[in-house]
């Protein structure tokens, strides 16, 4: 039990940490919903895998990114609007994910698992790739830290700068994908997002300046995933929907305390 419980918190604590600060971009650039849709397309890279016998890790994070590369270049040829084609495409792979994996007849799937995480089941292996996927995100990050806030600003004031913003916001793009694709199996297909989104936003209102509030989400990200794995275990409670919950609690204390009232957030 004491080896099941340590993979778990370093798993979750390995993708809190990197979800964190990238969940700072999600919530400037509004991208929530551009996420929910490379994580609904999850599954299908799990049904893909089974199917031509790959690395299950391997299949997610190719047809993410691979989604993530379709999805920049439909934006820019404005055939639709982006909200609707995210919509059309979201939906889309989540049941055609769905309806392949119904044609696995001689492999058993445990579905719930997928959609809704199953942090205690982490291996070695998947240690491997989140770390490994983690550190590649971050040191972009770190890399490209000015050209992506310098975007997030302004992008026409980016491009006068002499950033290539559209290279730029790929780059942001392929690496919600890959936090997507190592972070399935922590709170799954329905659930991932929400890992990226409710600590920055948690962090928003208790920070002044964007590595601040970056940094904070790394944090609360952690303390969330602490939080759901002590209440799984004392309370027998599914582990991803548990580190969800403690992590909309943070967000509940950090804007109805009155200290935190009494500071403004980030714009």
């Amino acid at each position: 039990m004491f080896e099941i419980l340590l993979r778990a918190l370093l798993g979750g604590l390995g993708v809190a940490a990197v979800a964190g600060p990238l969940g700072a971009f999600v919530v400037w650039r509004r991208m929530a919903y551009f996420g929910d849709t490379l994580a609904h397309s999850a599954l299908l890279g799990v049904a893909l895998g089974f199917l031509f016998d790959v690395n299950l890790n391997l299949a997610i994070i190719v047809l993410c990114v691979g989604l993530a590369a379709v999805l920049v270049v439909l934006q820019k040829k404005h055939i639709i609007a982006t909200d609707t084609l995210l919509g059309i495409l979201a939906h889309s792979a989540l049941s055609l994910g769905l309806v392949a994996v119904s044609f696995l007849d001689n492999i058993r799937i445990d579905l719930m698992a997928y959609l809704f995480g199953d942090l205690l089941a982490i291996s070695q292996e998947d240690l491997y790739w989140i770390y490994a996927g983690g550190l590649a995100v971050i040191s972009l990050l770190v890399i490209f830290w000015k050209p992506l806030l310098a975007m997030t600003v302004n992008e026409e004031l980016a491009k006068v700068e002499g950033y290539p913003v559209e290279s730029i916001r790929l780059l942001l793009m392929l690496l919600v994908a890959l936090v997507i694709a190592v972070a399935m199996k922590i709170v799954g297909v329905l659930l991932i997002t929400s890992l990226m989104i409710i600590p920055a936003a948690t962090a928003r209102k208790l920070s002044r300046t964007p590595i601040q509030m970056a940094s904070m989400a790394s944090i609360i990200g952690c303390l969330a995933v602490c939080g759901g794995l002590w209440a799984s275990y004392h309370w027998d409670t599914p582990t991803g929907p548990s580190v969800v919950v403690c992590a909309a609690c943070l967000f509940l204390v950090a804007y109805t305390t009155p200290f935190a009232r009494s500071r403004k957030a980030l714009p």
